[in-house]
């Protein structure tokens, strides 16, 4: 069977990958003030680890074919310290004066966010070029 559409499932998959990362970004920013996660401190930022894996879409095992795909391989909690303010009339405030803030800089975040929505641009583009190729080419196998 001839594949019209070569290549949609990497971008799917990249697709999906940036449209984690838009989510993972926008918690930041959200949680950008969160004083108490869950675990009782101060929100962590997220990163998004991506990693490109080898699917033979064609060939079910030779090299031939052999397409690199993203994906998402994991979230994780960004290693960074939690940032302190001296704000002592602030009830999170410790015995010094200190509240420890998420580790998290909105102008990083509002950079990588503008990454990630440009990147998941282009590849939408890559997907309507293909399905306006492919449908070109059913016009063509008409005539």
């Amino acid at each position: 069977m001839i594949q019209i559409l070569t290549g949609i499932q990497n971008t799917s998959a990249a697709l999906d990958a940036e449209h984690t990362r838009l989510d993972v970004i926008s918690q930041n920013i959200a949680n950008a003030h969160t004083t108490h996660d869950l675990n009782g401190q101060p929100y962590q930022r997220r990163v998004v680890v991506f990693e490109s894996v080898l699917k033979n879409a064609m060939d079910g095992g030779s090299d031939q074919g052999n397409l690199p795909t993203l994906q998402v391989a994991r979230v994780e909690k960004d290693t960074r310290p939690a940032m302190h303010v001296y704000d002592p009339g602030n009830p999170e405030a410790d015995a010094r004066g200190m509240v420890a803030l998420p580790n998290i800089n909105i102008h990083e975040e509002m950079a990588d966010l503008i990454s990630a929505s440009r990147t998941f641009e282009a590849n939408l583009a890559v997907v309507k070029n293909a399905r306006t190729m492919a449908m070109q080419t059913l016009s063509i196998a008409k005539h």
